[in-house]
């Protein structure tokens, strides 16, 4: 599939002849160009919208690069409709990897290199991406703060909801005694399932052989309410249940787990998700912004905290 966008100037005052540029299905072979480009455009991003008091941001260890391009070849292998990528001169400069949950379209990464952004190869590549979309009722991203993507999302439909952030030190003493959570098993995926559908529309399906491959899981099903929560090393990844009160009780389970005295995080608080800020404060961490949750024909899932890429 070949699209010519209009002439444009690059940042580095070159000129992209639209004859140079082709969008393609993405191929197995590309996912580790692919993983150099996120790492690059995802450091320019941060870079541009740092508070003076963040720290240099940094290149991701390379298990998590190892984890990133494993879940990219499990979209590429159920959902290649949905994963491409755009050459300039036959170069790989930018992709999109999308996928479908029921009825549910996801956008799981969209990145273009540095240097070559603003020059309108992007907006045919996410065109390509979301035509994957087609015949579903609802759509959902993680956007970050870059002003660009942001209008490229509005544009396409999306609403954006801010999000929060929670980073610091857990306050051991605030850690209450959290009872009935288990460890997880591929035996707990039908209930899972089950949550996940009624919660955003969409079950993670086989989402969940990846997810329990890179991710300690942990589960609870009980008469007053069921739930479970991906978690990496006191890290909080995804957090889904039937009522606040279950939710709140494997967050807590999920940053106990951590470190004593190492920072965690607990990404993607919507504004639907306040008892996950109120686990937060009693847990004396940071509060600050970060990012968005693009959504399409839907309201955002609560009580929810969604992964970055599987949503």
């Amino acid at each position: 599939m070949r699209q010519h966008p209009p002439m444009a100037q690059d940042s580095n005052d070159r000129m992209v002849d639209p004859r140079s540029v082709l969008v393609r299905p993405m191929r197995p072979e590309d996912v580790v160009t692919a993983s150099e480009i996120t790492q690059a455009a995802f450091r320019e991003v941060d870079r541009a919208t740092a508070r003076r008091t963040d720290p240099e941001p940094t290149e991701s260890s390379p298990r998590h690069r190892a984890a990133w391009e494993e879940r990219t070849r499990h979209f590429l292998a159920t959902d290649p409709a949905g994963c491409w990528v755009v050459e300039v001169d036959a170069e790989v400069t930018g992709f999109a990897v999308s996928y479908r949950r029921d009825l549910t379209w996801i956008l799981a990464t969209y990145a273009v290199q540095p240097g070559r952004q603003g020059v309108g190869i992007g907006t045919p590549l996410l065109a390509a991406s979301l035509g994957h979309s087609r015949g579903c009722l609802r759509g959902m991203l993680a956007a970050s703060d870059d002003p660009r993507a942001i209008r490229r999302y509005r544009l396409a439909g999306f609403t954006l909801h801010p999000q929060l952030l929670l980073t610091g030190t857990v306050d051991r003493s605030a850690i209450p005694v959290v009872e009935h959570v288990r460890e997880g098993t591929a035996g707990d995926f039908e209930l899972m399932d089950s949550i996940d559908r009624r919660l955003r529309d969409a079950a993670h399906g086989v989402d969940h052989e990846v997810l329990t491959r890179l991710y300690r899981l942990l589960v609870t099903d009980r008469s007053t309410g069921s739930g479970y929560a991906y978690v990496d090393d006191g890290r909080p990844v995804l957090v889904a249940a039937t009522n606040r009160r279950t939710a709140t009780r494997l967050l807590w389970e999920a940053l106990a787990s951590s470190e004593p005295g190492t920072e965690v995080s607990v990404a993607h608080v919507t504004a639907a998700n306040e008892w996950a800020l109120d686990v937060g404060i009693a847990a004396r961490l940071a509060v600050r912004t970060s990012g968005h949750l693009a959504l399409r024909g839907m309201k955002p899932p609560m009580p929810y905290l969604h992964h970055g890429s599987f949503l």
